[in-house]
This record gives structure tokens, sequence and C-alpha cells, in this order.
């Protein structure tokens, strides 16, 4: 039975260490993730930002809704959440980051989202008072040294773009508050139903901003389709998956995708669209990467426990 403080506080079901499983999804999510980056960037192309962020919850949801788990009824008492769920981890988030690769390669802009873990540990330190211990902390406070190191190359001179950077950071910390609020939504409903109904709700409310870049996009076949595969798979399947682990390990460990994606980011934005990126840029990933596996590790002063979320 998972445990009623998992309910209340937002807790994961599980205090254990990664399983093969859990490493699959994480290494699932950060490959398709690590290449929205550069799928927003393809799209932009030819599609304007606010239609790329609408589409994307539009697809996202729609994918989700032809399984009949994700059809599941939400309680009126949940529905609020839901929607802030919606707002936080998919809409917020899918139009900042298309505004700021206007000015930010989706390299660095991938990169930044290693400040994710970072993030969720603030806000949830904020909600419950309570601070990561032991591999954690260490692991949290290498992957911020990690994230300044990436920034630092896009704060001043040439490619300054301290704008788009401020809109990612934004969108980051808006992650953060979508990865303290899964779990007792997700071990309520299951992760399909969580983000199926999240994301309709932000798809609907952003209705209006995505109707107002229509007449200001142009339906290229190479952007159109990238943001298609970005909407199935990048908001829809990859973000139930994503809810899923944090439900189970909870915020802080779940959120460490953030620390793997750049990984992905960093190559697709090099391979495939030539970017560039700082020496220093490179060396601050594997920061981040270390500072990834220490937060995976079995919270500090815990017991083994794996209740089915």
């Amino acid at each position: 039975m998972t445990d009623r403080r998992s309910v209340v506080t937002g807790q994961g079901s599980t205090t254990a260490a990664y399983t093969g499983v859990d490493w699959l999804v994480l290494v699932t999510t950060s490959l398709i993730w690590g290449a929205s980056f550069l799928l927003i960037a393809e799209g932009l192309e030819s599609l304007d930002p606010r239609v790329i962020a609408w589409t994307r919850l539009i697809l996202g949801a729609g994918v989700l809704a032809l399984f009949a788990r994700a059809r599941r009824r939400i309680e009126p008492g949940d529905r609020a959440q839901i929607v802030v769920v919606g707002l936080a981890s998919a809409g917020l988030p899918a139009i900042l980051f298309a505004v700021a690769e206007e000015s930010v390669s989706s390299a660095v802009a991938g990169m930044l989202v290693s400040a994710t873990p970072i993030a969720t540990v603030v806000l949830a330190v904020v909600l419950t008072r309570s601070w990561p211990r032991g591999p954690q902390r260490w692991g949290l406070m290498i992957g911020f040294i990690g994230v300044v190191l990436m920034a630092l190359p896009n704060l001043s001179g040439t490619n300054a773009a301290p704008l788009g950077i401020a809109l990612v950071i934004i969108a980051v910390f808006s992650y953060g508050l979508g990865n303290n609020m899964y779990p007792p939504l997700q071990q309520k409903y299951g992760a399909m139903a969580v983000m199926m109904w999240a994301q309709t709700a932000a798809a609907l409310l952003m209705t209006p901003l995505g109707l107002t870049g229509l007449s200001s996009s142009e339906w290229e076949l190479q952007p159109v389709v990238a943001v298609v595969v970005l909407g199935i798979f990048g908001t829809g399947f990859a973000r139930a998956i994503h809810v899923a682990l944090v439900g189970r390990v909870g915020p802080s460990r779940g959120a460490i995708a953030g620390y793997t994606i750049p990984v992905i980011a960093l190559l697709f934005g090099v391979l495939v669209r030539d970017e560039t990126v700082a020496p220093i840029q490179v060396i601050a990933v594997g920061i981040a990467v270390a500072g990834a596996w220490l937060v995976s590790r079995r919270e500090a002063g815990s017991q083994p426990s794996d209740a089915p979320s």
C-alpha cells in the first residue's frame, strides 16, 4: 500500500536506489527531450512560437487520450490541481522554450534544463520544509555548479542572450513546480490520466494565444513534421512516463532527467544544426551528469521500500 505521507506531501512511493526500469525510463525521456530542443528549433523555421506551443499540447493530450486508462475521471476536488499541473509542466514551458530558442541555440536551451533538479528541490524545500540528505545533497550542489558553468558563456559577450536565458530559467522552475505536484496525483489516478487531462486543460487555456499565431506561420512540411513528432513523443508519451517515474522515486530524484537531457541536446545541436558551444560548457555537462548519479542513490537514513504506484 502507498504510504499515506506520499499522498499528502508529494513524496515518492520508494526511497530505494534506481532500478533497471527506472534507469530505462530516465534514458528514454532524456533521448526524447534532448531531441525536443532540436525539434523546436526546426519548427521555428516557419511556425510562430505560439502555434508550436499550442499544437504540441493538442497532440500530446490527443495521443494519450487514445488509451482507456488516460481517460479516467478526475474527482472535482483535484481538478484545480490538474489545471495548475497542465500550465506548470506543459503550457508555460512550451511557449517559453519556443520564444527562448529565437535567441539562444537549441543546445544551450537543452543544457540549461539541467537546472530542473535544483529548481525542484528549492520548491520542495519551500513546500515541505524538507532538505535532501547525504548523496542527494552533494549531487544537487555538484549539478548546480554544472548549470552555472553552462550558462556563463551566454550571459555576456557576443553570444549574450540574457532574455532567452531568463525565459528558460522560468520554464525550469515551472517544471520544478510540476515535479512537486505529480506524486499525489499520479499515485491516485496514474500518470497517463494526470497528463492527458493536464495537457487538455493547458491546450484549452492556450487556444486564444495559439490562434493569434496562425497568421504569422507558414505550414512548411519539415517544420510541421518536427512539431508533430515533438507533440506526440515529447509532450505526450515522454511526459507521461516521466510522471510515473516521479510518482515512484519522488520529485527530487525523478527530476534528474534534467542532468542527462543536456548531453543529448548538445549532441543534436552540434551534429544536426552545426551549433557551437564553449569548451567549458562541455565540461559542465560532465559535472552535471556526475551530480545526477549521486542524486539517484538511495536517500540517506531510509529503508528500502517499493510500494506500488
